[in-house]
């Protein structure tokens, strides 16, 4: 009975140690990831940056409904392309959920949209980036905690905003205006 609670006990401490602590920070390197669009086609990180900086916009996704202000968000983006274009950048946005009927759920939210060119929209169905972000929002009705991030070629992270709410995301005039600085 020692050894199985010995056991039991050591492979709760391995799983609690294993549990990724790491949220990008201003300086920090971004970690490498790919994901893929609702068409199945693999994006990855780092083959981004070989073409431009990024700015990687993570997306609250499907909470169990389609967030409004994650809606607006986008579509701010959206509109604002021409200006992302002028300043050589791409947008590589994330939309996790829980798997099972995320594609789904992803398609029924782009079709507002129609992403211009380096614009790309992924899913997230098993919270793979967003478990190696740290950016898991382990709550009733959550997914991940609203975040967008500047990533330049080199793969370092410039520019970093993580909300813990709904609200207090970055906007479109506070990333151009980063930009502009760069």
């Amino acid at each position: 009975m020692k050894k199985i609670l010995f056991l039991f006990s050591f492979l709760i401490s391995v799983a609690a140690y294993s549990q990724n602590n790491w949220m990008p920070a201003t300086g920090e390197i971004a970690k490498d990831f790919t994901l893929k669009t609702v068409n199945n086609e693999p994006v990855n990180l780092k083959e981004l940056l070989k073409k431009q900086p990024v700015i990687l916009l993570v997306l609250r996704g499907w909470p169990g409904y389609q967030c409004p202000i994650c809606t607006k968000q986008v579509g701010g983006f959206v509109a604002s392309s021409d200006e992302f274009a002028k300043r050589k950048v791409s947008v590589l946005m994330v939309y996790p959920g829980p798997s099972q009927e995320l594609i789904n759920h992803a398609n029924e939210f782009k079709e507002d949209f129609s992403f211009p060119t380096d614009f790309y929209f992924t899913i997230d169905p098993d919270y793979s980036m967003v478990n190696l972000y740290g950016l898991r929002w382990e709550a009733d009705r959550e997914t991940a905690y609203p975040s967008t991030f500047i990533i330049r070629q080199d793969g370092k992270i410039v520019y970093s905003k993580i909300s813990h709410t709904h609200g207090g995301r970055s906007t479109v005039e506070e990333l151009l205006e980063f930009l502009d600085k760069q």
